[in-house]
């Protein structure tokens, strides 16, 4: 039996995942479909671009081997070694062989073919590889990325974003308002573009990642370690010691290297059936923050606020994990218009600190401003 599931943006952007495993078209649409949409269809009825994924040793082994025999480049996918071969027609071939995965992309025909040896690996490659699809759809549309969290207002779609380098609080923000009734569209990177006389806005679909010590701020460690302890499982790509420690009930940060902490890794749809949050899949901004987090400062909203630099907006050069290797995006454009525009907007720079109830109040604060 074939299963198809078809991702569709608030813009009409879509991708379909179809796998002999309902499991792995269901991944992609827990995964994708609750800051997009996702619908099961029937696979005879496939228009458009098109993700075909499977466990298959046989499919995997035979891949491998004609990357290899093509004069493979090595490069660095999602953390491991990827192995990419590209022929005269534009056909793209890669595998990964500690992940057990191998992989197709037929730009012409909107093909990508992906098969691996583990059902859990080749169904996070599946769902990666159709949101980078619909990314690539998008930029050729003129969306550009954010480096921002972003909340929606349910009464009118009015959307704040959240601007700031790392560690500002960009999520932190997004949290805390989510947790006041406002929608969340994007606890990390946000779609944006200037249509007519409004910034709309587009969520970017992935797992969350939440540090134990605001996990633990905001009430959600325990019924988080209540889950896990019940075996209910969190994002694969969470670090195992993460999980040892919520089983244990340990709530000391741990750390990969400085400054780098591992998180528990949340699904987007743990998000509401976890912690009760509502998730958005549009909006149009119309409002900025910029906060900052000073840990034995008193929160307090502050009268500068640096502007919408270069740094916020992401591209090539700032792609770290999923570089282009399969060639799914478009020619990068220049982002001084939008950033004009979004220059425009109202906008409130704030200082909080580690008290969840204080900084939420100097939060609402700042939403009065800028709304």
């Amino acid at each position: 039996m074939t299963f198809a599931t078809r991702i569709t943006t608030a813009d009409n952007q879509s991708v379909t995942v179809i796998s002999q495993t309902s499991s792995i078209t269901d991944w992609a649409g827990r995964y994708l479909g609750r800051w997009w949409t996702a619908a099961d269809i029937d696979p005879g009825t496939v228009i458009g671009p098109v993700i075909r994924a499977d466990v298959d040793e046989v499919q995997h082994a035979a891949l491998g081997a004609r990357v290899l025999a093509g004069g493979a480049e090595e490069v660095t996918y999602a953390t491991a070694p990827m192995l990419v071969s590209r022929d005269e027609t534009g056909l793209v071939t890669a595998t990964q062989p500690e992940d057990g995965l191998s992989y197709a992309w037929e730009p012409a025909a909107g093909r990508m073919r992906i098969v691996g040896t583990d059902e859990t690996a080749v169904a996070t490659a599946t769902a990666r590889l159709a949101r980078e699809i619909v990314r690539g759809q998008l930029l050729t549309d003129g969306w550009q990325i954010l480096h921002a969290s972003a909340v929606m207002r349910p009464a009118d779609g009015a959307t704040l974003l959240t601007l700031g380098s790392k560690g500002a609080g960009k999520t932190t923000t997004g949290f805390l308002l989510a947790r006041t009734g406002l929608y969340l569209l994007a606890n990390d990177r946000v779609f944006v573009r200037f249509d007519g006389e409004v910034v709309r806005v587009l969520p970017w679909p992935s797992a969350a990642a939440i540090g134990f010590g605001l996990l633990d701020a905001l009430g959600w460690y325990e019924p988080v370690r209540a889950r896990v302890q019940a075996g209910e499982r969190m994002h694969p790509t969470q670090k195992h010691k993460v999980t040892d420690a919520l089983l244990a009930g340990d709530r000391t940060p741990l750390w990969k290297k400085p400054g780098v902490e591992m998180k528990p890794q949340f699904f987007p749809d743990q998000l509401e059936t976890w912690l009760g949050l509502t998730l958005a899949t549009e909006g149009h901004a119309v409002g900025v923050l910029f906060p900052e987090i000073a840990q034995h400062s008193d929160p307090g909203l502050t009268p500068a606020a640096r502007g919408v630099a270069d740094a916020d907006f992401f591209g090539a050069a700032t792609e770290d994990r999923y570089p282009d290797v399969f060639g799914l995006l478009p020619a990068e454009t220049s982002t001084k218009d939008l950033a004009g525009r979004l220059a425009r907007l109202s906008h409130q720079a704030l200082t909080m600190n580690h008290d969840p109830e204080a900084s939420t109040a100097v939060l609402l604060e700042a939403v009065d401003v800028v709304l």
